[in-house]
């Protein structure tokens, strides 16, 4: 069975910065400051418009690659996404194109300098200083994803500040004469103008490839990416209606269209150090391209390799940097062959064209993803106006590709040739491994594929808990049976069942049943000598818990268990037995993931053999940072509470007492509950009001 990759190999170093600069950097390059002469030539002074067409189609693309993100936070991007939603024969196709498609705009920003630089150097080889910048980012990116992008950072910095003087300035010199034929602009050509410059929007989707090296990918994937998109957006609208107005679109699209138009302006604006202020934002603009271009593309056959759609050798990494040093080195020797072959226009064609065919099957990918139903399916962020959105974008970005020529449709129909015939004869005997379409189909009365399931499943467990789920909560006030003696799983579960059936509307004997049959079908994970049974229920208001600890240990002898594969045995120690609400079964799932994720630390074993008590074990499942033991003793500083309500020691927001442990029982409290000498609280809450409390009653607290 094919291996999936494993992205916990490559480090999360990137923040929410790294990733709007990563996405802006490499998106205000080309589109702002090569590709609005050529556009000029063909939309005339209404290039402003086309930018917001070109950004507007592709929206719809954007939200889905956000949401398919949060969902998915692997390497390896749209790939990834398509290789899980529609198989791995979509996977190979797209990852092969996306590759490429990269590579031809990282080649295209290196065509830039070369323009820019010939400015003030008439006589520079272009070819030779474009493969000496290659290998320059290429030997950056070695050093890993944080290094990466501290110096992408540092690009985008110096860029927002000169494009901001740039715009600023062009303001108070726009002649509104230049814009007298706006109207005029015939429709197609408005079209196919923005079909040539969607290419400017490319880095918005680069930051997706690199979702497995992000640190919070839920919050800072799908708010990197949209703040990047408004920012270039804002950017291409200013700064192309100041260079027409400014100059004129007849200055800009003279002879086919200006290739240093920024320049043009700046120096019409305040002369020549403008043109020198303006080629340094060029060079950097173009260089953040290069250095992200590397970074993201080099990840598609990194996640191939690791999916055995690609040769093994691929996905090695370096021992110190964890960077996939053979992709890195293929891609940019790609690239170098690239900017000796191709000019700027046909590269922004054909970069454009299987672009906006990877938008689209974003698109398509969000309803198949939704459509297959998987409980594992988890998105941090959703794309609005379901499913209606994702259908407008799928018809507009189809339409669009059309429109750009013959040229464009034959080198995106000619990737995804290629890529199909790769994983005939290459492929398709390495991996066994089908997409969630396949679970639409078994609601259609064929097969499905709960290797993705599984696959999903381990995504939540490395996502970790959400900001709203209540796990230390549901711990606290969780049911602790400690066995000293041999017993079976039949007797645990009735143990248990009996004990939840005091808390929810269903008798102790059909909570069994379900449990057992769970687990005679399999959907029972055991590993490491641990199970967790686990139930989702329709009118529960709170997922509950049984804690077990059978130290004779309890045998599991149902044939069809969920095994881990590295442990087959089937006698365990520790039973996790969940029920939760069936209405919120990504929140059941993320807390069965956080017990795995315990159970699969290497403390886990010893601290549950040691624990001394029901409150230690409860210890070994709590976030040791957000929950706090209280004595109440008449000898120590919490005197004071003997005799208060729960109330009046008023708990900051999001704090509570979740467990009052009094003499040998365990009492839910409220707000009325009086406290009494003896009492041991469980307070969960904020780690900092957690460490005031703490100070503030030392002597008791633990």
């Amino acid at each position: 069975m094919a291996k999936p990759p494993d992205s916990s190999k490559l480090k999360k170093e990137l923040g929410l910065f790294d990733v709007f600069a990563i996405a802006t950097g490499s998106t205000l390059a080309g589109g702002f400051f090569v590709l609005p002469g050529i556009a000029a030539a063909g939309a005339g002074s209404a290039v402003p418009f086309a930018y917001l067409l070109a950004g507007l189609i592709l929206l719809p693309g954007l939200l889905a690659k956000a949401e398919l993100a949060t969902a998915m936070p692997r390497s390896g991007g749209i790939y990834f996404f398509l290789d899980r939603s529609m198989g791995p024969l979509w996977g190979t196709m797209s990852g092969f194109g996306t590759w490429f498609t990269i590579i031809l705009k990282t080649a295209f920003a290196l065509i830039g300098v070369g323009a820019y630089l010939g400015l003030f150097f008439p006589n520079l080889p272009l070819t030779t200083f474009a493969t000496g910048l290659a290998v320059v980012f290429g030997v950056i990116n070695l050093f890993g994803a944080k290094k990466t992008g501290q110096a992408q950072n540092v690009l985008v910095i110096g860029l927002m500040i000169i494009l901001a003087w740039f715009s600023g300035l062009g303001i108070f010199n726009i002649e509104l004469s230049h814009f007298s034929g706006l109207m005029a602009t015939p429709s197609g050509s408005l079209i196919s103008t923005a079909g040539l410059v969607i290419v400017s929007y490319m880095g918005l989707i680069k930051v997706a490839s690199v979702a497995g090296e992000v640190k919070d990918p839920g919050r800072n994937l799908p708010l990197g990416m949209i703040l990047a998109y408004v920012a270039a957006i804002a950017a291409y609208m200013i700064g192309t209606a100041v260079m027409i107005g400014v100059v004129g679109a007849d200055v800009l699209g003279a002879n086919g269209g200006d290739l240093t138009p920024v320049a043009t302006v700046a120096e019409a604006m305040v002369g020549k150090w403008g043109k020198i202020l303006v080629t340094v934002a060029a060079v950097l603009a173009f260089s953040s391209v290069a250095n992200s271009g590397i970074l993201s593309a080099s990840r598609y056959p990194l996640a191939m390799a690791q999916d055995r759609l690609l040769p093994d050798f691929m996905s090695r990494l370096t021992a110190k940097s964890s960077t996939p040093w053979s992709a890195i080195l293929l891609t940019v020797s790609i690239i170098i062959l690239f900017v000796t072959v191709l000019n700027p226009v046909k590269i922004a064609k054909l970069a454009s064209s299987f672009m906006l065919l990877m938008f689209t099957m974003s698109t398509i990918a969000v309803i198949v993803m939704r459509e297959a139903r998987l409980d594992s399916y988890d998105p941090e962020f959703k794309s609005p106006l379901y499913p209606w959105l994702q259908i407008v974008g799928t018809i507009a970005s189809l339409w669009m590709i059309f429109q750009m020529g013959y040229l464009s449709v034959t080198f995106t129909v000619g990737m995804l040739w290629f890529g199909a015939l790769w994983y005939r004869y290459y492929a398709s005997s390495r991996v066994e491994r089908s997409g969630a379409i396949f679970n639409i189909f078994e609601r259609l009365g064929r097969s499905s594929n709960n290797e993705l399931d599984r696959e999903l499943r381990s995504i939540l467990q490395e996502k970790g808990l959400r900001t709203d789920d209540p796990f230390d909560e549901i711990v606290a006030r969780s049911f602790v049976m400690d066995l000293e003696g041999s017993t079976t799983f039949e007797d645990v579960v009735e143990q248990a069942s009996t004990r939840l059936s005091n808390r929810v509307q269903l008798t102790a004997h059909n909570i069994s049943r379900k449990f057992l049959e769970g687990t005679r079908v399999g959907t029972t994970p055991v590993t490491k000598g641990v199970a967790l049974p686990h139930l989702t229920l329709e009118g529960l208001t709170r997922p509950e818990m049984v804690i077990v600890r059978a130290k004779a240990g309890v045998l599991l002898q149902a044939p069809d268990l969920e095994l881990s594969p590295d442990e087959p045995e089937s006698t365990v120690y520790a039973i996790f037995f969940l029920i939760s609400p069936k209405e919120n079964p990504g929140q059941h799932l993320h807390i069965l993931a956080q017990i795995a994720r315990r159970v699969d630390s290497n403390t886990f074993r010893l601290d549950w053999e040691l624990a001394a008590d029901e409150a230690e074990l409860k210890e070994v499942l709590l976030r040791k940072e957000h929950f706090l033991y209280l004595a109440v003793r008449e000898d120590s500083p919490t005197a004071e509470l003997i005799g208060k309500t729960l109330k009046e020691m008023k708990l900051p927001s999001g704090n509570l007492i979740a467990v009052i442990r009094r003499s040998d029982q365990s009492i839910i409290p409220t707000g009325d509950t009086v406290l009494m000498e003896g009492d041991r609280l469980t307070i969960l809450g904020d780690p900092q009001y957690l460490k005031v409390t703490k100070a503030k009653y030392s002597s008791s607290a633990t």
